[in-house]
Order: C-alpha cells, then structure tokens, then sequence
C-alpha cells in the first residue's frame, strides 16, 4: 500500500500525465474554435509515427520531435480546410481521421521499414537535470532525469491559460465559441482564428504522440496511442473546456493509469486492470461530466 504513495508513483503519475495534458489542451482550443476534437487520437497516432520517421533518418530525436509536431500540423490544418472551408460534419471528419491515421501509420511502417506492426528502434530523447533546482528537498525530483517534453508542457499550458484568459486573443476566441457570426460583423476574422488554432491543435497532439514514441519509448507500434486521445478529449469535457480544468482533469486520469498499473501482480483479472482508467473516465463524465456547458456554437457551420 505504501507504493501507492511513494515518489516513484508521483513520478509515474507525471509521466503519465504529460501526453494527456497536451492532448487536451489541444482539444480545448479545438473546441473553443468551434471545432468538435474527436480526431485528436488520429493526429496523437500521427504524432507518434512522424517523430519515429524523422529521427530515424536524421538521428536527432529532437529534430524528430519537431518533425512529429509539423507532419501532425498539417493533418491537424487538412481536417480544418474540410471542417471550415467545405463546411464537411465534424464528427464524421474526426471519425474519419481517426481511421485514416490507423491505415496510414500501419502502411507509412511496412513501407519505411519493410515490417508489419512495429518500426526499427530510434534513438530516444535524453533525460535532463537542472542544476541547483534538483537539489531543492521535496521538489527536487520534477528537476532531476526529467524529459525536457515536461518542462515545455508546463510552458505551453501556461501560455495557453494566459492568452486565453487575459488577452485581446482570448477574448476573441471565446466570442468565436460563443457566436462565430456575431464576431464577424463586428470585424472578427473567425476563419483565420479558425486555422492557426487548429496549426496550435496539430502541434500540441504532435509532441503528445512524439512524447510516447519517443520518450516513453524508442519504437513506433501500430495503435501505440491507445485511447489517450479520447482521454484527453474527455479530460477537456471534464475540465470544462479551460486550460486549468484540462489540466487537473488530465491528472485524474493519470492517477487511474497509474493504479491500473500498481494493481499489476494482483490476483485480480488482466482485462479488469487494463480497463480500470477507461472505467474512471466513464464515471467522471457521468457524474461531473455535464456541470459546464459547451461552447455555443461547437460543430456548427458559418
């Protein structure tokens, strides 16, 4: 039981947490844009498989990073052009992108590396420690061999919850949520907001997937993403689509991940274990799910 409290759990329980963090804060831009997030876990799948690719042919997982974050950019602005341009339904878009990214991973791998399933092993992104903040009693651990992916979602989920909340970009971003055709007449360009939001939404799913191929791992396998697309989008709902509230929200299920995993060697069965964090996600969304209304105008056509 004492494992449960121990600093290997808190450890566990922030590296969990970080593709989920980034993946719905990426939902909740999404959605404040008016576009409904379901294809998150096809971009997160993207992610994963360009930052595989890219360091595989640079060496550098750091330049394969930023691969993963522009190959998922573009999906992530295609599915805009349709949502936006052509006014498609969001939610068979976001169906849509979410088998396509299965087919195209799954083929991209058999093409790259001439095998089903599974890519070649990659060079994996480096741990850092940063001096005199490591040695701080208590919260010296966050700052010793610690992915460099935790310190800049940290950076981007406080940037987000600035400029949302105390800028004229914020300000506008929730009247497009609110009533896209009212911001128009008043000289709103909502199409542009539209877009770059949906470029930011591609970027934060893209190091979300990057980080569990990457950082977690050395590999890329088919699916690798599992759901945490889906998570992060729930972890918006929950949160009540605000950067803060996706953020603890996104805690909370990385809290289940990690009980699942310390049940591992209990005489309890395996498919038990494996859907205990999906079965706490079902009863949040449940229970607390519906106290915060969604964006007015989400999936709606201009």
């Amino acid at each position: 039981m004492n494992y449960f409290f121990s600093a290997d759990t808190f450890l566990m329980i922030i590296r969990l947490a970080i593709p989920l963090i980034l993946v719905s804060l990426s939902s909740t831009l999404s959605e404040l844009s008016g576009i409904i997030s379901l294809g998150t876990e096809g971009l997160m799948l993207m992610g994963a498989f360009g930052a595989v690719v890219g360091t595989y042919f640079t060496g550098s997982p750091i330049l394969g990073i930023i691969f993963g974050m522009i190959f998922t950019a573009i999906f992530a602005l295609l599915f805009a052009i349709l949502c936006i341009k052509f006014k498609a339904n969001q939610t068979v878009c976001g169906v849509g992108l979410n088998l396509f990214s299965q087919g195209f991973t799954a083929f991209g791998t058999f093409i790259i590396w001439g095998q089903e399933g599974i890519s070649a092993k990659v060079t994996q992104l480096n741990l850092i420690s940063i001096p005199f903040l490591k040695n701080i009693p208590g919260i010296g651990i966050l700052f010793k061999n610690q992915s460099p992916v935790l310190y800049i979602t940290a950076i981007f989920a406080g940037l987000i919850w600035y400029v949302l909340k105390y800028t004229k970009t914020g300000l506008r971003l929730k009247a497009i949520s609110d009533d896209p055709i009212a911001a128009n007449s008043v000289g709103i360009d909502t199409k542009k907001y539209k877009y770059v939001s949906m470029l930011l939404v591609g970027c934060l799913a893209g190091l979300g997937g990057s980080y569990l191929s990457i950082v977690q791992n050395n590999v890329f396998v088919n699916n690798m993403v599992a759901g945490r697309g889906f998570l992060g989008v729930a972890a918006n709902i929950f949160g009540g689509w605000t950067p803060l509230g996706s953020v603890g929200s996104s805690f909370i299920f990385a809290i289940a991940q990690a009980i699942r995993f310390n049940l591992v060697g209990l005489k309890i069965p395996d498919q038990f274990i494996q859907m205990v964090p999906y079965l706490i996600t079902i009863l949040a969304l449940v229970f607390f799910g519906n106290r915060k209304q969604s964006p007015k105008a989400l999936g709606k056509v201009e």
